[in-house]
C-alpha cells in the first residue's frame, strides 16, 4: 500500500541511517538481571525487509526499516549516537577527560547496553556529564544505567537539565500515569507480536523497551536562552524551549563541532500536539517560533552563512551539511505552524475538530518531505489537539453538551438500529463495501451494548485489522491492532510502567500530596474530617513541613499550616513509595515515624483509590 506519488525514489534517508555507522549490538537484544528480554531489536530486523508486505502501508514499512537500524554511529568526530536500542537515541559528546551523556534512554539496562557498545570502541571514557533535553521519561529513565548516583551526589558529575524539567517527568507519570501508561500500551504496540501482521513499529523509534525505568534529579538547571556551559571541556550554548515537544524542553549548540541537538522539535516524522497515550496538549504556534529562533540563533540563516554542519536529534538519524540543515529547520518549522494557524483560520469559520481533521490537507512541499510525514504524529489528530487547545471539547452545538456516556449511548443506538444481529449484518456489508471507518463506529456501539456479542466482537476485530493495515501511522497501526488484540484474546494490561519507584522517590512534598490527593475516592470520605502534619526533613535544607485537612472528600494541603493535628507524621524520602503503596511496615523501615492517633493514617490510606492499570478500552 501507500501512495505512488510518495518520493519512494529518495533514498537519501538511507544513506544518512547508514552513514558513520561504528559496530551493532549483535544480537540486538537486552536482557534485565533476571535474564527477561526487555529489548529486542532483531524481532523487527529480521523480517523489515525488501519492498514491503500488503498488511503494512508502504511508506510504514520504510520507514520502519530506517528506524531499526542498529548500532553506535559517528554523527561527527567527537560526538556518537547509539540508535535503535530504545524508542530513543543516547549521543555521547567526547570532552577532555570523559564524555557528556545527552538522553540516556528509557531503561536502565538498555542505558547500559548502549553505554558497553560506545566503551567498546571508543575505550572506556568515564561520564563527565549527563544532560536531559527534555521531560519525556525516554530521555532520562536510563539514567542510572550510564552513572553512578553517589558520583552525582558527590558533584563530579553534573547532571543539566531545562528549567522545569523535574516537576513535569514527575507529574506526567505519576498524576495520570496509570492511565496513560495503559493507553501508551496501545500507542506502542507493546503486546503485538512482531511481523508484517503485527507490530512493525512507532514511526518515532520501534517501540518502549520494558526494563528499569530510573531517575537522578538535576543538578544544573538551564534557565535561559543563550545561557552558556562548559562541562569537561565541551562547551555548550543553550536555547529554551519550553511548552513545546515536552512543556520543559531545550536545544543546544555544540560550536567546537558545529552541531546542534534540537533534542525533539525536530526529528524525521511529523510529530504529536496531542500524543495519543494523552498528555498536556502542546502548542505548535510555541514549537514552530522556537524553531524559527534555532535557525536565526545558531544556524546564521539571516546572513546566509551556516553556523551549523549537522543537525542531531533524541530519535532518527541526523542531517548534515549547512543547506540541508537549514531547509529541514525551516520545513519542520513550517510543518507545525502551518497546522495550526490552518486550523484556527477554521475554527473562526466556524468548523468544529471533527470537520477540520478532514478539511487540512499540508502544502506540496511538506508532502514531498519524507520528515513531514504522519509516521508518529497525524495531521487528522493533531487538528483536533489544536481545537481543543483553544476551544475544549465541547463543540458550541447543544446537542452534544450533555450526551450520554459511551455504553448507555451504544444500547440505545443498536436499539434504534434494529438490535444487535441486524446492526453486525449492516457492519458486515460496510466492511465488504471497504467503509471500514463506519463498520468500525457502528460495530462499537454493538460490543459496549452487548459485550459479550461473539460475532460482533470478531467482526470489529477484523475491521480494526484492516484499518490498522492501511494506516501510515505507526501509532494509529498499533492502536487499531491492538484493539483488535484485545477483542480477541481479552486484556493484556499495561506492559510499560514509567511510574516508577525512582520517580516517586523524587516527588517535592507538595507534589506527593497531590498524588494522595487525585487517589482519594470523595463518596468514601465524604465522613471523614482529619487533619495531619506532615515533617517532610528531606526537603530543602532544614526540612518542611505541611498541615493537610481531609473534608468533603477533598485532601487539601498548606505548607506550614497552623492549627490542631491529630498525627504528625515524619516522613523521609526514602518511605515516600512504601507509604503511597500503603505499606506501612516497609515505611518504617525507611524511617516513618507517626506520634499521634495512627488511625487517622490508616483512615486516609483506607479512602485511597489507585489507578487500575488494566482498564477497559474496546469493551466497557
Amino acid at each position: 500500500m501507500g501512495d505512488p506519488g510518495f518520493p519512494f525514489e529518495d533514498r537519501q534517508d538511507f544513506a544518512d541511517a547508514e552513514r558513520g555507522l561504528i559496530a551493532t549490538l549483535d544480537p540486538g537484544v537486552v536482557e534485565d538481571d533476571h535474564g527477561t528480554v526487555v529489548w529486542d531489536n532483531d524481532s523487527y530486523a529480521s523480517f523489515l525487509r525488501g519492498d514491503g508486505a500488503d498488511s503494512v502501508h508502504r511508506s510504514l514499512w520504510r520507514q520502519s526499516s530506517l528506524v531499526t537500524r542498529q548500532g553506535l554511529f559517528e554523527v561527527v568526530p567527537g560526538i556518537y549516537q547509539v540508535r535503535g536500542l530504545d524508542l530513543s537515541n543516547v549521543s555521547f559528546v567526547e570532552g577532555d577527560t570523559g564524555v557528556v551523556v545527552i538522553d540516556p534512554l528509557l531503561s536502565v539496562e538498555t542505558a547500559r547496553a548502549a553505554m558497553k557498545l560506545y566503551r567498546s570502541q571508543r575505550g572506556g571514557r568515564p561520564v563527565t556529564g549527563v544532560i536531559y533535553t527534555h521531560s519525556h521519561a525516554d530521555h532520562f529513565g536510563g539514567v542510572k544505567g550510564v552513572v553512578d548516583e553517589a558520583d552525582v551526589d558527590a558533584g563530579r558529575v553534573p547532571v543539566i537539565a531545562p528549567q522545569g524539567f523535574l516537576e513535569h517527568a514527575i507529574s506526567e507519570n505519576v498524576y495520570a500515569g496509570t492511565a496513560m501508561a495503559r493507553r501508551a500500551g496501545y500507542m506502542y504496540g507493546a503486546a503485538l507480536p512482531r511481523g508484517p501482521r503485527g507490530g512493525v513499529g512507532a514511526g518515532l523509534g520501534q517501540t518502549t523497551s520494558t526494563g528499569t525505568v530510573s531517575l537522578i534529579p538535576p543538578t544544573v538547571d538551564i534557565t535561559r536562552t543563550g545561557q552558556e556551559l562548559t562541562v569537561d571541556g565541551v562547551r555548550m550554548v543553550f536555547q529554551l524551549a519550553p511548552n513545546s515537544e515536552a512543556p520543559a524542553e531545550m536545544h543546544f549548540l555544540l560550536p567546537a563541532r558545529r552541531a546542534l541537538c534540537i533534542a525533539e522539535n525536530a526529528t524525521h516524522t511529523l510529530h504529536n500536539v496531542l500524543t495519543l497515550r494523552g498528555a498536556l496538549v502542546r502548542d505548535p504556534r510555541s514549537w514552530a517560533r522556537y524553531l524559527t529562533e534555532a535557525i536565526e540563533m545558531f544556524a546564521g540563516a539571516a546572513d546566509g552563512a551556516s553556523g551549523v554542519d549537522v543537525v542531531f536529534a533524541s530519535h532518527h538519524w541526523p542531517t548534515w551539511g549547512a543547506d540541508n540543515v537549514v531547509e529541514f529547520l525551516r520545513l519542520q518549522r513550517d510543518l507545525y505552524a502551518y497546522q495550526h494557524d490552518q486550523t484556527v483560520r477554521l475554527i473562526n469559520k466556524g468548523w468544529t475538530g471533527a470537520e477540520i481533521a478532514e478539511m487540512v490537507e499540508l502544502p506540496p512541499a511538506l508532502r514531498r518531505a519524507w520528515h513531514a510525514h504522519g509516521f508518529y504524529g497525524s495531521v487528522s489528530h493533531n487538528v483536533k489537539a489544536v481545537y481543543q487547545r483553544y476551544m475544549g471539547w465541547y463543540d458550541g452545538n447543544p446537542a452534544r453538551l450533555w450526551q450520554h456516556p459511551p455504553a448507555e449511548a451504544a444500547r440505545r443506538y443498536v436499539e434504534f438500529m434494529g438490535g444487535a444481529d441486524a446492526v453486525v449484518d449492516k457492519a458486515r456489508r460496510c466492511a465488504d463495501e471497504g467503509d471500514l471507518r463506519w463498520a468500525a463506529q457502528v460495530l462499537d456501539h454493538v460490543v459496549f451494548a452487548e459485550p459479550d456479542h461473539k460475532e460482533g466482537r470478531a467482526l470489529l476485530a477484523d475491521v480494526l485489522e484492516q484499518l490498522g493495515f492501511g494506516c501510515e501511522n505507526g501509532t494509529w497501526r498499533n492502536c487499531y491492532l491492538s484493539g483488535a488484540q484485545e477483542l480477541r484474546d481479552g486484556n493484556f494490561g499495561t506492559p510499560t510502567v514509567t511510574s516508577a519507584p525512582d520517580l516517586l522517590a523524587q516527588l517535592p512534598p507538595e507534589m506527593f500530596l497531590d498524588a494522595l490527593s487525585v487517589q482519594v475516592n470523595g463518596p468514601e470520605a465524604w465522613h471523614l474530617d482529619l487533619a495531619i502534619r506532615w515533617v517532610f526533613p528531606d526537603d530543602r535544607p532544614d526540612g518542611s513541613s505541611f498541615r493537610t485537612t481531609l473534608t468533603n472528600g477533598v485532601l487539601t494541603a498548606v505548607r506550614g499550616g497552623a492549627g490542631d493535628v491529630s498525627l504528625t507524621i515524619t516522613l523521609p524520602r526514602a518511605a515516600m513509595t512504601a507509604v503511597a503503596a500503603g505499606r506501612l511496615d516497609a515505611a518504617r523501615g525507611a524511617g516513618l515515624s507517626l506520634d499521634g492517633d495512627e488511625r487517622t493514617l490508616q483512615q486516609l490510606l483506607g479512602v485511597l483509590d489507585p489507578g487500575d492499570p488494566g482498564f477497559n478500552i474496546v469493551e466497557p
